[in-house]
């Protein structure tokens, strides 16, 4: 096999002798010279089907400076869904027929999508070679080309990370009275930080049944990440704290955490109830819990990436 490279910027191609028929289009034209005396500067074959996907073979039988020019193009770009790419080798064959075997040009790897849905080569193989009749390729006027597609099948995730450039820190306290007859659980409003909606959820006595009466458990909730994608994360630079009698901040813990779908994330043994009496973040039973929060990245599918832009 030897490797050819195509002239006036056409793709790299490799050029072969197999004996095996195209596997996907095999066209027999008769009277070949005349697509010249009638004018007709390009043909396009039926629609065949590769990797599941409907194609056309287009011959421009006089091409570029005396080449035969062809393209491969996918036929049914108007019924694919939106974003579509497809990645494909083809290939083109031209039958000799003294020898009963196949000249094979096999290109690189191309991609096609909505704005690139024919590739080829205009100068596949010059018209003297074609034509010479040594070659075999064009007799009593008469010759066979076929074509091959393989679809490279796409596992592909598109995703796309965003780091935040202009991050501020996002500070709010709550003083929460009637500590002692919150109940089960506590939830401050939501807030904007991001673009994401945001909340502190608080357990007076503990979340689960090991810091039941032991612990306050707290955590941060990312509103909406019941509506995020399979993939969809938000990664945010979290402080929780807990202010004394003094209004300083007397305990509080540092958070980094990628938030996914339906999930919080905190302390479940934030301070211990005992603590919260001795030392003072209890007073006439209320208590200031506070919170600073810095979005820092996002993490999207692609194409809702490029749709939101």
């Amino acid at each position: 096999m030897s490797d050819v490279s195509a002239s006036s910027g056409c793709e790299r191609f490799f050029e072969e002798t197999r004996d095996v028929s195209p596997a996907n289009l095999l066209m027999k034209i008769e009277c070949f010279s005349l697509f010249s005396k009638y004018g007709i500067d390009k043909y396009e074959s039926r629609t065949f089907e590769a990797g599941g996907y409907k194609w056309k073979l287009i011959i421009y039988p006089d091409g570029e400076n005396d080449y035969l020019s062809v393209y491969f193009s996918i036929a049914d770009a108007e019924s694919l869904p939106e974003g579509w790419e497809v990645n494909a080798i083809f290939a083109f064959f031209v039958h000799n027929q003294l020898m009963d075997n196949y000249l094979c040009f096999r290109g690189t790897t191309r991609r096609f999508n909505s704005v690139i849905k024919k590739c080829g080569f205009s100068k596949m193989m010059s018209k003297k070679s074609l034509m010479d009749p040594s070659k075999g390729y064009v007799v009593d006027d008469g010759c066979v080309f076929g074509a091959e597609v393989f679809v490279i099948k796409s596992q592909r995730v598109n995703e796309c990370l965003s780091l935040v450039k202009d991050t501020s820190v996002f500070k709010r306290e709550w003083k929460i009275s009637g500590f002692s007859k919150l109940g089960d659980v506590w939830n401050s409003e939501e807030f904007d930080v991001g673009n994401h909606i945001w909340k502190v959820r608080l357990y007076p006595n503990g979340e689960t049944s090991l810091e039941k009466g032991r612990y306050v458990s707290i955590y941060l909730v990312c509103v909406g990440s019941d509506e995020f994608g399979p993939h969809q994360k938000v990664k945010a630079a979290v402080l929780m704290f807990l202010k004394g009698k003094l209004n300083a901040t007397h305990h509080s813990y540092n958070l980094n955490h990628w938030f996914i779908a339906n999930e919080g994330w905190g302390f479940n043994e934030f301070i211990s109830i005992d603590k919260m009496f001795k030392s003072g973040f209890l007073a006439d039973d209320c208590c200031c819990v506070g919170i600073e929060i810095t979005v820092e990245a996002v993490v999207l599918d692609a194409h809702k990436r490029l749709k939101s832009s």
